[in-house]
């Protein structure tokens, strides 16, 4: 009886072992057609039971993912052919080197513009100036801990906010320092805000064709320019320009009709039963000799023609009695001059 047992341990780790090989070696009468650089797999082998996928069921499903499976099996086993190497080091990650892609993918969207250099980065790359990166923190001499390089509560403090301020070398020595300095604090910002909105007006006028008016560093700007300009940096927010608060005397921009987007586009690959209908729907509205009548828009022009006719009547009326009432006056005045009485 033991014997029976053991043959029986034997056999079922020998249909495991089978598995387990079987589950990584797949056989296909054509060789895939693979392109590593997008990952892609191009399986032109007929399906072994092309009756089964015919129908919708458990059968149908379970036929999808056994082909699925073993195409990707093949698609992984070639990813290991690639040369690999240690990323960050000798414990990082094994990271395979893939091919350039042999297929051109469409895309859904234009591919983005790139953003006009700066007028720093024109003349860093004028001067060869690189950019180095430095440190966030750095040691504070009299907190005696690290504090940021910049900001809030930054290394040295603010000089504005100091209780002593060195009086400069040939400086008038009745001079308020401390105002001095906060004066200085605002020109420095006042002037950053002017560069950053002179850079947003220089690539919006990148991004067009017609070349707008240059902003004079000087600072006269005319009305259009400002408004132009403070157009500019209100949408380049993330959320273009949703959440920003509006200056006291700015007006109110009308909402586009069509929610700030020109064209909408559908989706390349999504629901094919949705497309259909919709060209159906389509070729259908197409066919029809009575033209599609929209209610709501009718019953909307109906209301406002109604509308406009009940105000003009109104206002028709309001000026009857208005030249009534001046006839009146009239009256009355005549009656006065001549002496009588106005006949009631």
């Amino acid at each position: 009886m033991a014997a029976v047992r053991v043959e029986e341990v034997l056999a079922a780790a020998e249909e495991q072992e089978a598995e387990k090989r079987r589950s990584v070696t797949v056989e296909k009468e054509l060789e895939l057609e693979f392109d590593l650089g997008n990952l892609l797999a191009l399986d032109r082998n007929p399906p072994a039971a092309a009756s089964g996928l015919r129908g919708a069921g458990p059968r149908r499903e379970a036929l999808l993912r056994a082909l699925a499976r073993d195409n990707t099996q093949l698609l992984v086993a070639r990813l290991w052919e690639l040369p690999a190497e240690r990323a960050g080091g000798a414990g990082g990650p094994l990271v395979a080197r893939l091919p350039d892609p042999a297929f051109r993918l469409p895309r859904e969207k234009p591919p983005p513009r790139p953003r006009p250099p700066t007028r720093w980065e024109q003349f860093a790359r004028l001067k060869g100036i690189r950019r180095r990166k430095r440190t966030s923190l750095v040691w504070d001499e009299q907190a005696k801990e690290w504090r940021r390089r910049w900001g809030y509560r930054r290394a040295g403090g603010d000089p504005a906010r100091a209780w002593l301020a060195e009086v400069p070398e040939g400086a008038d020595p009745e001079e308020d320092q401390f105002a001095r300095l906060r004066r200085e604090k605002r020109e420095r910002v006042a002037r950053n805000e002017l560069n950053r909105l002179r850079n947003l007006a220089r690539a919006h006028r990148a991004g067009t064709a017609v070349p707008a008016a240059p902003l004079h560093p000087t600072g006269h700007q005319s009305r259009e320019e400002l408004s132009h300009v403070a157009r500019v940096a209100r949408v380049s927010t993330a959320s273009l320009g949703r959440f920003q608060p509006r200056l006291p005397k700015e007006p109110a921009e009308p909402p586009s009709r069509s929610g700030g987007r020109k064209r909408r586009f559908e989706p390349l690959l999504g629901n094919l039963a949705a497309e259909r209908s919709r060209q159906l729907e389509l070729l259908r509205d197409m066919g029809k000799k009575k033209p599609v009548l929209d209610i709501t828009r009718a019953v909307n022009k109906q209301l406002r023609q109604e509308e406009a006719e009940a105000a003009a009547a109104k206002g028709k009326k309001q000026s009857q009695r208005g030249k009534r009432g001046r006839r009146q006056q009239r009256v009355g005045r005549k009656s006065k001059k001549s002496g009588g009485r106005p006949q009631q």
